[in-house]
């Protein structure tokens, strides 16, 4: 549950500060007097033992699924708020594959509105790059960017036509917006549930070969060669894809990448038992792919973790693993997660941690980035990483269960958020 409480004066004492942004690392107090960093805290402040715990700028993630509007059933903007908040996170990015999707100016308000009404972080709305999602007719890219949109994406699905997806870069450079592509051609990917390889033909399952995603980011680096246009490859897999944005960006062109938890952690020998919580998309791919991952993010090649938390009902994934939908619920296991993959961030180099969770996503959206020195807007939040901690789903304040990652000791664990005067902190149980 999250203890939320408001107060004009706080002092977290005793944390060690970490702030990669400004190269910050020290063990020391941190007060906050209305809403913003201050030099001290007076008497009456109310006090946050951190000692022991990390205290860094509020992590961000910048691929989720809050479900709403169309699929309260799967998750809400208040439920998946809480979830990003019990995971550390003061901001989220939510995607528009949504009934209906955020195609239109009006739901962009609806969204940050719903958010504002009733969330436990800042939402920050990406936009449909085209209407509807079908690939055929550009958003209206200015109206949305006007009403808030923080990138676009058609995410679940990959632009597919090349003038649709020229005229999209074409519209991003004029924005200044970013695309953020689910990188896919269907006719590659043909119909597969689970990576094209020996657990797929072990099970008899259609596997999803690994070129339908590195052909479009191939397609799509010529595009921002040719426009100009900033470029983000969304839940990068493949060791190829990884390649193909070292040398892009190598080149000097405006291209980012982002990776999920899971593929830094699992391959497809995960899907071996055929359990639908193991059902990706991309899909789990091999240790080769993994590895290319872990040596992706920790080389600057990949900017970022982003959950890509995609709830689904219980019954929905209860449907077995050929027709169940893909997808897992991440906010809460995120940081765990990265530092169980990358035990040398949670231990040597901590700043490279909380890089990939805030100053490297806040780039790429373009969005100024939390900080601990006086005088910012109070956006923090705590870690613990003093002893390991074992994942249970049924904690979860998400409304899905979806996770491959039950009974996992996980090595760190955020146990609360501070945002302006509210200060909300994660309780097990």
């Amino acid at each position: 549950m999250l203890n939320v409480t408001s107060h004009r004066a706080i002092l977290i004492r005793g944390g060690r500060i970490i702030d990669p942004g400004l190269r910050r690392d020290e063990t020391a107090d941190l007060a906050v007097v209305e809403g913003r960093i201050a030099a001290a805290a007076p008497q009456a402040a109310q006090v946050i033992d951190a000692a022991g715990l990390i205290v860094c700028p509020g992590l961000m993630d910048i691929h989720v699924h809050l479900r709403e509007p169309g699929h309260a059933h799967k998750e809400t903007i208040a439920s998946g708020t809480a979830a990003a908040a019990a995971g550390g996170f003061t901001f989220v990015a939510c995607m528009p594959n949504t009934n209906p999707a955020i195609d239109e100016p009006q739901v962009v308000r609806w969204v940050i509105e719903e958010a504002a009404r009733v969330g436990h972080c800042t939402v920050g709305p990406v936009a449909a790059i085209t209407r509807g999602r079908a690939g055929k007719q550009l958003t209206d890219f200015p109206a949305l960017r006007e009403a808030g949109a923080v990138a676009f994406s058609d995410d679940g699905v990959g632009v597919e036509d090349d003038v649709v997806m020229r005229a999209a870069f074409e519209s991003a450079s004029r924005t200044g917006a970013v695309l953020i592509q689910h990188c896919e051609f269907n006719t590659i990917s043909a119909g597969g549930v689970m990576h094209l390889g020996e657990v797929s033909r072990r099970l008899g399952l259609p596997g999803l070969d690994p070129r339908s995603e590195e052909a479009m980011i191939e397609r799509d680096l010529d595009l921002c060669r040719a426009t100009g246009g900033r470029y983000h490859v969304a839940h990068i897999s493949t060791r190829r894809a990884v390649e193909l944005v070292r040398a892009a960006k190598a080149e000097g062109l405006p291209v980012t990448a982002e990776v999920t938890p899971h593929h830094l952690i699992l391959t497809h020998e995960a899907c071996g038992a055929a359990d639908p919580n193991s059902k990706m998309h991309p899909p789990l791919r091999t240790t080769n792919d993994v590895q290319a991952c872990r040596e992706g993010l920790q080389d600057g090649t990949i900017d970022c973790v982003a959950t890509d938390h995609a709830p689904h009902a219980a019954s929905e994934k209860a449907r077995g693993f050929l027709t169940a939908p893909p997808g897992v619920v991440g906010l809460e296991t995120a940081v765990g997660v990265t530092a169980k993959a990358i035990p040398e961030a949670a231990t040597a180099d901590w700043s490279a941690l909380i890089r990939w969770f805030t100053v490297n996503p806040a780039r790429v959206l373009s969005l100024a980035c939390p900080h601990t020195d006086v005088g910012s807007f109070a956006n923090l939040t705590l870690l613990d990483a003093r002893e390991r901690w074992t994942v249970d789903s049924a904690s979860f304040l998400s409304q899905a269960r979806n996770t491959p990652f039950q009974s996992w000791e996980l090595p760190v664990r955020a146990v609360g958020t501070v945002v302006g005067e509210q200060v909300r902190l994660s309780i097990p149980g």
